[in-house]
């Protein structure tokens, strides 16, 4: 008998989640969702139409470095809410604007023109593939079991900032050039359907 007839002696699975308030460096990747709104500029079918109406990006989250490193988290940016109000999408604005602060190493209070211009995007697809520091907090999936998320960025002005993130990406000078190519998977979920499908098992707390 070999150790792929016997499983007697494997090591137990562990699938302990990240601990809360872990600062981790993470690259964001947005799965498109198809859905557009040449109103919101929201275009190149990046954002994602839920069940409920509301709109999002649905952001994945690889940890880059240290003890977690190639774990994924997974978390929904705000775009509009269904309901009506606007806080949702507050929300995501905000999470946006500190994820391109973290990235580039912009301090939050900087308003000169390069930190406005990194805080810029031509499009969506300027965050796909976004590094930057994020801090790990805990939510509820669709059946009510804990799972690790990124909800808020790290700014240049943590103590930990430089020697967790190293060195920071420059801002592009045209973001132009990223907009227009469009990726072929996203090309692809556009073309299939100019508003997506309501998603299912959308947790309670992005409704």
């Amino acid at each position: 008998m070999t150790t792929w007839n016997n499983f007697n002696d494997a090591d137990d699975p562990s699938f302990a989640l990240i601990p809360k308030g872990s600062l981790v460096k993470v690259r964001m990747t947005i799965k498109p969702g198809g859905y557009n709104d040449v109103n919101q500029g929201w275009m190149h079918g990046w954002a994602t139409r839920g069940d409920t109406g509301s709109v999002y990006l649905n952001g994945e989250f690889v940890v880059l470095e240290g003890k977690y490193a190639r774990r994924k988290l997974w978390s929904l940016i705000g775009l509009s809410s269904a309901k009506g109000t606007s806080t949702w999408g507050q929300m995501g604005r905000s999470f946006i604007k500190g994820a391109l602060n973290s990235a580039f190493g912009v301090h939050p209070d900087d308003m000169g023109a390069a930190a406005q211009a990194a805080r810029c995007i031509e499009s969506f697809g300027d965050l796909d593939g976004l590094v930057f520091l994020g801090k790990v907090d805990w939510d509820k999936d669709g059946l009510g079991e804990d799972k690790a998320v990124i909800k808020m960025p790290v700014m240049p002005d943590h103590p930990q900032y430089k020697e967790l993130m190293g060195t920071t990406a420059t801002p592009p000078a045209a973001r132009g050039a990223h907009a227009a190519a469009v990726p072929a998977h996203v090309a692809h979920a556009a073309q299939a359907a100019s508003s997506a499908s309501p998603v299912a098992g959308r947790p309670a707390w992005a409704q």
